[in-house]
């Protein structure tokens, strides 16, 4: 027989095997369900909603030109009336806009949690339903900004914080109820904040921050809904990408223009990304359990073996979805541009605006490198603007992560956990490096619509969710008793 031949018959003899093997395993992986149950208590979702509604009416629009103060202590006062208990019996600590409150422990020696939100939210831009400050309740849900981002998590924890002094609780650790007022312009606020924990040689155990939320249908085939509990943020970055020239009449036009090099560089980047494409274990661990959740057999196959398709994921994930190329390696998106100041002049300089997201495997030195060997072939220089590295991940085996998860199925039951990969930035980046770990999950219900209008138009959020929302910053508060 045709050696070449034979090769081949092993090659597909063996490819057959690791199918059938892949196959036999995925007929042993029992198929789940995963599903949220709102809160059927109206008298606490409505209790809860009016006490959101107040907050929202107090404009807290965070601005890089002009930010004022008086508005976020306006939001305060407004908190201290309707939290009267914690700002009773906990210490408030005095930093601007800032608000931080100490809810004193049993036990001094243990290290503190910081329960965390922005008071800050974005402009409310655009032809709203309803007032966008306002909070009006319209069919179970309550509308305007901040609903959702994030003054609903806020409330939360400062309602949860509110009921268990009212019966009598004390917790084992000091708890931080901690919002900074620059979150949404990445100001000073919770640097701020994170500074006075340093100056205090406070190093706290577990700050619990926004980041994922409870969503539905969150990957092709698979139905139900999950907890996304963010475990890491990518870096951010935003660089000048500046190109020379001698300018000149555009009639007698010459080749490589600054433009013209500009558009060459984009292209290259645009058609085929430079940055490598890795799986993280917490992609890893999001995909199988997609995969016991998957209703199409032939997906649940691949998803849930990975040893035999990851390669042809890293392939096909990043062509087909934005969201899991964002997952799966640096992104750069062009976001700004500028030439010559008329239309028949060639400029002698010209430029485009990029923003990166960093992945940790390839982070903010290594992926500005990459896109510098690239610039400088079309003759582009590089500016930095503003760039920092990802953060610590989350440990999926710590104590933190496994609290978050015993937390999240008591409180949710029938909502299984998921690992995510946080693509926009929190307050939590700051203190990282300065406290053992963070979970970023707000516990609220969202719905697609919900989640694409957090910073559009018409943001509203279901007030049925709020109560189960106080009650994970509750158990989130009494599971820290198991650390003695």
């Amino acid at each position: 027989m045709n050696p070449l031949l034979m090769i081949l018959i092993v090659i597909v003899l063996i490819i057959v095997i690791l199918l059938l093997i892949a196959f036999i395993r995925t007929l042993f992986i029992k198929t789940k369900t995963s599903t949220y149950h709102p809160s059927d208590d109206s008298s606490r979702a409505n209790d809860y909603a009016e006490k959101l509604q107040k907050m929202i009416r107090v404009e807290t629009v965070s601005s890089r030109e002009n930010q004022d103060i008086a508005k976020f202590l306006k939001l305060h006062k407004v908190m201290e009336e309707i939290f009267p208990n914690v700002f009773e019996k906990c210490q408030k600590i005095d930093l601007g806009g800032n608000l931080l409150v100490r809810w004193p422990g049993k036990d001094p020696d243990l290290q503190p949690i910081v329960l965390t939100s922005h008071l800050d939210v974005v402009p409310a831009d655009g032809q709203w339903s309803y007032p966008p400050f306002e909070g009006k309740i319209v069919d179970g849900k309550i509308y305007g900004r901040g609903s959702f981002d994030v003054k609903c998590g806020v409330m939360a924890f400062y309602q949860a914080v509110e009921e268990l002094i009212i019966d009598g609780y004390q917790p084992d650790c000091d708890v931080y109820l901690g919002s900074s007022c620059t979150e949404e312009i990445a100001g000073d606020g919770a640097p701020t904040i994170c500074k006075w924990f340093t100056d205090h040689n406070i190093r706290p155990f577990l700050l619990c921050d926004e980041g994922g939320t409870i969503v539905s249908d969150p990957f092709v085939g698979v139905h139900g809904d999950f907890a996304a509990v963010g475990i890491f943020e990518k870096g951010y970055g935003d660089i000048k990408i500046i190109a020379k020239g001698k300018g000149g009449h555009s009639s007698t036009p010459g080749k490589n223009t600054p433009i013209a090099r500009l558009a060459k560089f984009i292209n290259e980047i645009e058609n085929k990304s430079p940055f490598k494409v890795e799986f993280t274990p917490a992609v890893d661990n999001l995909l199988y359990v997609m995969a016991q959740h998957n209703s199409n057999f032939l997906l649940k196959m691949v998803l849930s073996n990975l040893w035999l398709f990851k390669p042809i994921l890293k392939k096909v994930m990043p062509a087909i979805s934005s969201q899991a190329a964002a997952m799966l390696q640096t992104t750069m998106c062009f976001t700004m541009q500028q030439g010559s100041n008329a239309t028949n002049v060639i400029p002698q300089e010209a430029y485009v605006t990029a923003n990166l997201r960093f992945i940790p495997f390839q982070g903010k030195d290594e992926s500005l490198n990459i896109v510098r060997q690239i610039a400088k072939k079309y003759d582009l220089e590089i500016e930095e603007i503003t760039c920092n590295d990802p953060t610590s991940s989350l440990d999926l085996n710590g104590e933190q992560f496994l609290m978050a998860k015993e937390v999240i199925h008591k409180v949710f039951p029938g909502v299984e956990v998921i690992p995510y990969v946080v693509t926009g930035g929190t307050d939590s980046r700051f203190y990282d490096g300065k406290i053992d770990a963070s979970i970023r999950f707000e516990p609220v219900y969202v719905s697609n619509e919900q989640l694409s209008k957090m910073h559009g138009v018409d943001e509203n959020l279901d007030i049925n969710t709020l109560p189960l929302a106080v009650d994970y910053y509750k158990e989130m508060i009494k599971i820290q008793e198991k650390r003695k």
